[in-house]
């Protein structure tokens, strides 16, 4: 089977252009979507805002190696890195890895891609890591580097990458590529477009021994910045998580041609889809702000503490609405007591009521409007 890398025009990448254009339109309008949302944003709450975004990406971009992490440490890495909190010395070396290269990126976007800046990524990711030979460099095993799954006795090869001794020869004409493309040099490409073919181009050659992936997701988050001129903090390892199988799936069908016009088309859906999942929190937390504003001095404690609970949930929202039950086990008090606290939030505005009896829930009123 030939590989993409194999083929006489690699790595020429082709694709239809026309089938680009609704995506890079989308992307820039959902872009100025989501500056003028994140304009509403108290101030305060815009760093804690930045910090929730980056941490879930970087526990997504993790997951989907199958690596999970510890939430309170990436963020309290985040927090000491960006000045936001003090320095929390326990933090393990993979949640403290993850958030460095996570705020590098993020302060770093603007400056031309570099093979030392891949090297750090590298180092941070794997640093503890005592399984991996090679870290902050290249990987030079003879051995055929390759995407497998299923036992030995039937494994499937998904893959095969080129081989280690072309990895200098094939990263420094991906560098050169991808410095080339960026807005204002010598060949540009449309944003949406250029971070697909980095991501698919990146994971193709696959340089490192491991840590490709979250490497390849964070170039192609570079290279959205690059062309938004800022950091794009768009949730797209959140929204290639929640459907990874489709992810693999699009890479497979894509790695045996330079003809990517499906995999470009994917990607750039999930960019859309990563956007709206942004723009979502960034709304959320204002109509957070606002319901807070609504019923300020107006809550008992218990209230005040079951509303916090269901607000933690965040966008996707507190999993089968509020109950008498679940009200009584957050609050510890009476079921009397639960349904007067409850019909009051209604009666404020802060909850709406769904169905009857035992099938009663209660959930977050967001709009002001009662809508």
């Amino acid at each position: 089977m030939a590989w993409n890398w194999e083929q006489p025009d690699w790595p020429g990448f082709r694709y239809r252009v026309a089938e680009m254009e609704r995506l890079e339109r989308q992307f820039l309008l959902n872009a100025g979507t989501f500056v003028g949302a994140f304009k509403h944003v108290e101030a305060g709450d815009r760093d804690l805002l930045k910090i929730e975004l980056i941490s879930d990406e970087a526990l997504k971009t993790s997951e989907i190696e199958g690596e999970i992490l510890n939430r309170h440490s990436v963020q309290s890495s985040l927090l000491h890195q960006f000045g936001l909190g003090p320095a929390q010395p326990r933090i393990p070396a993979a949640e403290r890895g993850i958030a460095e290269m996570m705020v590098d990126l993020y302060q770093t976007f603007a400056q031309p891609l570099t093979g030392k800046a891949l090297f750090r990524w590298h180092g941070m990711l794997l640093r503890g890591t005592g399984s991996v030979g090679a870290i902050g460099r290249y990987r030079k095993h003879a051995d055929a580097m390759q995407v497998v799954s299923g036992p030995d006795y039937r494994r499937r090869v998904h893959f095969e990458a080129p081989p280690s001794g072309r990895m200098a020869a094939e990263m420094k004409a991906f560098i050169t590529w991808f410095n080339d493309t960026a807005p204002g040099s010598k060949r540009p490409l449309q944003p949406v477009t250029r971070a697909g073919i980095a991501h698919i181009y990146f994971v193709s050659i696959h340089p490192f021994e491991d840590g490709n992936g979250r490497i390849g997701r964070a170039i192609a988050e570079k290279a959205l910045a690059q062309g938004l001129g800022q950091p794009s903090l768009i949730a797209l390892a959140y929204a290639i998580e929640r459907k990874r199988k489709d992810y693999y799936g699009a890479l497979e069908r894509n790695n045996k041609g330079t003809e990517i016009t499906d995999w470009l088309t994917y990607f750039g859906d999930t960019i859309l889809e990563a956007q709206h999942s942004t723009i979502e929190r960034v709304e959320f937390l204002i109509a957070k702000a606002r319901l807070h504003e609504r019923v300020r001095g107006q809550l008992n404690g218990r209230q005040a503490k079951a509303l916090g609970r269901m607000l933690r949930e965040g966008v996707d929202g507190f999993k089968g609405g509020m109950t008498a039950e679940k009200y009584i086990a957050i609050t510890r008090t009476s079921r009397a007591t639960a349904t007067r606290d409850l019909q009051d939030l209604v009666a404020k505005g802060a909850l709406s009521r769904t169905g009857d009896l035992r099938g009663t829930r209660y959930h977050l009123r967001l709009a002001g409007d009662g809508h």
